[in-house]
């Protein structure tokens, strides 16, 4: 699990148990006849089954400690309700309990509701991504993945998509040890908005008293809307340059307009 290595609080991962499937007949056995231990027994010894399903949901903003304990909840409900005549291997029978725990642990306490459809789509898409490379050394193309799902391309980014976080626009982006940058230094205003005239004469006035680089960096980040790393492209400097002049330049006119 080098790639998809997951922690656990508390939990020595490499030490877990696995049974064999004499142990695990047995312990059926012995559960199924009142035998309480037998059943901790047998949640112990599936607990690799659980972490080997977490691998897919590392793309979420959820604490993995918890979707483990989810995960868990459906393991043990699969134990509650196996039955020896299946003439199943007990994990058949329980990953899709485990994960279906886990997709509605993560379905309730997403801050954006996506639907079901699209990020069982998605979770197809990492699955077979991840046998494609144990099986052949490589990940997949997406022609190969639309074409192994039937479904269009463009389908591929858009379901993965729905996995990913929702980002704060004051999400720190970059720190060169002087002035952070946040995210929302990167999204250009193309909005309209409403102009006090007033207020425009005053910062026409103290735009012609301030420094040119501060007047023109100020024009083209509010008046012209492009972001910070457009303005340090067309000038050839770096983006924590003209975040650093940018704020310079507004302290100066805040005191002009005063």
């Amino acid at each position: 699990m080098a790639k998809y290595k997951v922690e656990i609080t508390g939990i020595n991962t490499n030490n877990l148990k696995v049974l064999t499937n004499e142990e695990m007949l047995e312990l059926f056995q012995k559960y199924q006849q009142g035998d309480l231990a037998a059943k901790g027994e047998l949640v112990n010894g599936n607990l690799k089954l659980v972490l080997s399903l977490l691998k897919y949901f590392n793309h979420t903003n959820i604490n993995l400690d918890d979707l483990f304990q989810v995960g868990v909840m459906g393991l043990i409900k699969a134990i509650d309700n196996f039955d020896l005549s299946y003439n199943l291997k007990l994990s058949t029978y329980a990953v899709p309990l485990i994960i279906g725990e886990i997709k509605r642990y993560i379905r309730d306490n997403s801050v954006i509701r996506v639907s079901r459809g699209i990020k069982e789509q998605a979770y197809q898409i990492l699955k077979f991504k991840d046998d494609y490379l144990a099986r052949y050394g490589l990940e997949p193309t997406s022609s190969q993945i639309a074409s192994a799902l039937e479904i269009d391309e463009y389908q591929i980014a858009f379901a993965l998509d729905s996995l990913k976080s929702p980002t704060s626009i004051f999400e720190p982006i970059y720190n060169d040890g002087g002035d952070t940058i946040y995210l929302a230094d990167q999204i250009a205003d193309i909005k309209e908005q409403n102009q006090d005239y007033d207020s425009l004469i005053s910062l026409r006035k103290a735009l012609q008293k301030i420094k040119e680089r501060e007047k023109n960096i100020l024009i083209e980040r509010f008046i012209v809307g492009k972001t910070q790393m457009e303005i340090a492209e067309k000038l050839g400097i770096s983006q924590a340059q003209v975040s650093r002049i940018e704020k310079s330049a507004i302290n100066n006119v805040r005191k002009l307009i005063k």
